[in-house]
């Protein structure tokens, strides 16, 4: 006798779907968290509100659908200056595929250096030391003694913070605060960081940058390393796009970068547009 096959069951704690009574390959109804998606939310939510219930598989506070909101416009596009974008660019201006400048960009922007395992750091690091700045400085000290050398190199400088910077920039500063303005003052960590900035720059002999306030807003919002990294990568997407999207048409005559060092061979004239 023929052994009958169960059919398969997902399982997932963030999404639920009923299949159409014709077609069990499309869904009748999907629901987030016990939402339904295009019954209820469609219409209703925002968009970083339904970000936020994927991650964290409840609806947000107002004050957290706002922080989250503002952190998403910082992080939207981090300019040709960043060194993600800037793979997204050769990508472009190479004649690469959409989906080849978004890999190189999320390849680039993955690392410690600004990058999405940096954000990771900086959250653990909020983890476990919270608003103490002794306690931070033993963090790092001792941070590189868990990392394991064949995926990532010894970390060379204060996460959250400018290897390269000799003061907080401007737009850091602006951040930061915006960010401070969605809870009561002294609350939170963001609050925190306003307040012991100059105090903590001193700790990481180095001024906050822009993925350092991005780490206290996530903390803030509860998001764990993986869930920070995760949204760190995406949330910076559409600056890469964006930059790649222009460098196409232009081509390598007029690429903003390297002009010096491209030496070619049998030119066949100048270039016009």
């Amino acid at each position: 006798m023929a052994k009958r096959n169960k059919p398969e069951t997902i399982r997932s704690r963030i999404w639920q779907e009923e299949a159409e009574a014709d077609n069990p390959f499309a869904a009748k109804t999907c629901h987030c968290a016990g939402y339904d998606v295009y019954g209820d939310l469609l219409g209703n939510a925002r968009w970083v509100e339904y970000l936020f219930l994927l991650l964290q598989r409840q609806a947000p506070l107002p004050w957290q659908a706002n922080l989250l909101e503002d952190v998403a416009l910082i992080l939207a596009n981090p300019g040709p200056r960043d060194l993600s974008v800037r793979a997204a660019m050769n990508g472009g201006v190479g004649q690469s595929t959409s989906a080849s400048c978004l890999m190189a960009a999320l390849a680039v922007g993955a690392g410690q250096n600004g990058g999405a395992h940096e954000l990771a750091l900086a959250l653990q690091g909020w983890q476990q030391c919270g608003l103490d700045l002794n306690a931070w400085q033993s963090w790092f000290d001792s941070l590189n003694d868990n990392e394991r050398a064949d995926i990532w190199r010894v970390m060379e400088h204060f996460p959250g913070f400018d290897p390269h910077g000799v003061s907080c920039a401007t737009p850091v500063l602006q951040a930061l605060q915006q960010c401070c303005t969605h809870r009561p003052e002294g609350e939170g960590a963001l609050s925190w960081l306003q307040k012991n900035r100059t105090s903590f720059e001193q700790v990481a002999h180095n001024p906050l940058s822009m993925l350092g306030v991005a780490s206290a807003a996530f903390y803030d919002l509860g998001f764990n390393p993986q869930q920070g990294e995760m949204l760190y990568l995406l949330l910076r997407l559409p600056g890469a796009a964006v930059h790649a999207l222009e460098q196409m048409p232009r081509g390598w005559v007029h690429y903003p970068f390297f002009a010096d060092g491209l030496q070619v061979e049998n030119d066949p004239g100048s270039f016009s547009e």
